[in-house]
């Protein structure tokens, strides 16, 4: 039987469900997820091998209309993913208006790559509902293939799958069997440590923030990580920090036990916060932070 392989890239806008559909394909916690918009920021890969095929999954940052140059950054990853893509997976869900960013659903429709567009969550709604939304998304893209879902509870989670495969060009494989995914592990530190400053903060802080990994050391029983939280004014450093420090002792307590499980060693982590001025709307930052 002949390989197939291809660049699976899901896209859609902010909170639709696009990383629970990215780490439940990919079978691991690729991406980070919480309620809040621009929870992601940047194009993650998660890769997925079988005996005759590999799929190389992209998630990216929800569509938005930029106000700084961060989110100038997180759009254009977003754009790109239009490009580069075999196939792709545009995700909407039960409650999103049709013409919500409809610029970009037309740009979608005019991709050569084969389109499945996925409607999420249909566990928070009925089945009347979802009928109506599947025809309507039916007449708005006519040339996709339409998959009502729920990737919170895995629901067609494998008939995504075997869609998917279905339109996989025949090719090599791009990566070894098996990695997982193009990022380094400095890189899935920083994003846990995210995570958890977009959990337990409000207002602007946790689009404010960034976590930059100063030192990560790996011994044979313990990992020692020294990482930075960069924020844009010294009002939020106290917010960051807390009375007594105990905000901060809050976020590193949670990140390190999810480090320990991600590695399946032994974490000691120590954070630090800095004052970054507006470094969202500054070239040199987002260069060095990676955007």
């Amino acid at each position: 039987m002949a390989h197939k392989s291809g660049f699976v890239n899901i896209i859609g806008n902010p909170n639709v469900g696009k990383s629970t559909i990215m780490n439940s394909l990919v079978g691991e916690k690729i991406s980070i997820i919480t309620s809040k918009s621009q929870t992601t920021r940047h194009r993650i890969m998660g890769i997925v091998n079988g005996k005759d095929f590999q799929i190389v999954y992209s998630d990216t940052p929800g569509v938005l209309k930029p106000t700084y140059k961060l989110q100038e950054s997180m759009m254009h990853f977003a754009l790109s993913a239009l490009e580069d893509a075999d196939v792709i997976l545009y995700v909407t869900d039960v409650y999103e208006t049709f013409d919500k960013n409809i610029e970009f659903i037309e740009r979608v429709k005019k991709s050569d790559a084969p389109v499945i567009l996925i409607l999420n969550k249909i566990d928070l709604s009925d089945q009347k509902n979802v009928t109506q939304l599947m025809e309507k998304w039916a007449e708005t893209m006519p040339k996709a293939d339409i998959l009502e879902m729920s990737a919170l509870e895995g629901y067609n989670i494998d008939i995504l799958l075997k869609k998917i495969i279905s339109y996989l060009p025949e090719g090599p494989e791009y990566f070894p069997k098996d990695q997982l995914t193009d990022r380094p592990e400095r890189f899935f530190v920083s994003e846990i440590i995210r995570e958890k400053i977009l959990l337990h903060y409000k207002q602007e802080v946790p689009y404010s923030s960034q976590v930059v990994i100063e030192e990560f050391k790996e011994l044979e029983k313990i990992i020692y990580i020294n990482a930075t939280i960069h924020v844009e004014r010294d009002t939020q450093k106290a917010i960051v920090i807390g009375h007594k420090g105990q905000a901060i002792k809050r976020v590193g307590t949670e990140a390190r036990q999810d480090i320990e499980v991600f590695f399946g060693k032994k974490v000691f982590i120590e954070l630090f916060v800095k004052v970054s001025k507006d470094w969202r709307d500054k070239h040199n930052f987002l260069r060095n932070f990676g955007y």
